[in-house]
């Protein structure tokens, strides 16, 4: 059986546009994305720390180097320039492969460069196959 799981988040990242007219997406400083091993076009979950307001999108590379963060199309009226946001990508993952995974956190400073890169623990394999089994 496989189960989605974090793959990796940008955590706390500060939306620095917005273009509502634009056709989707989050724009995401390439940086940030290298760093999480997130890509372009992939699927994310994306949180609004100050509104509480969750949106699926997918990514699109920004320039290198700029800090950007650019949230696009309708998911523009769910957020606003300033406001600090969670980006998140998922795997669907076998009990195996999640007691190996180590999900790579980057912890945005207010210029959305990388304060702190992390790893969460992987899941335990006893308990993913365990609670996946039942």
């Amino acid at each position: 059986m496989l189960r989605q799981v974090l793959f990796a988040k940008i955590h706390r990242a500060v939306v620095t546009d917005s273009n509502p007219d634009y056709m989707g997406s989050v724009t995401i400083d390439p940086v940030l994305l290298e760093a999480t091993g997130m890509v372009v076009n992939e699927k994310i979950l994306v949180a609004d720390c100050e509104t509480g307001a969750r949106f699926e999108t997918y990514v699109l590379g920004g320039e290198r180097g700029s800090g950007s963060v650019v949230v696009n199309g309708a998911a523009a009226h769910l957020t606003e320039i300033g406001h600090h946001i969670l980006i998140m990508s998922f795997a669907d993952m076998t009990p195996e492969e999640m007691a190996t995974h180590r999900p790579c956190v980057a912890i945005c400073d207010e210029r959305n460069g990388i304060a702190e890169l992390l790893r969460y623990d992987p899941a335990p394999a006893e308990v993913a196959r365990v609670s996946g089994s039942g």
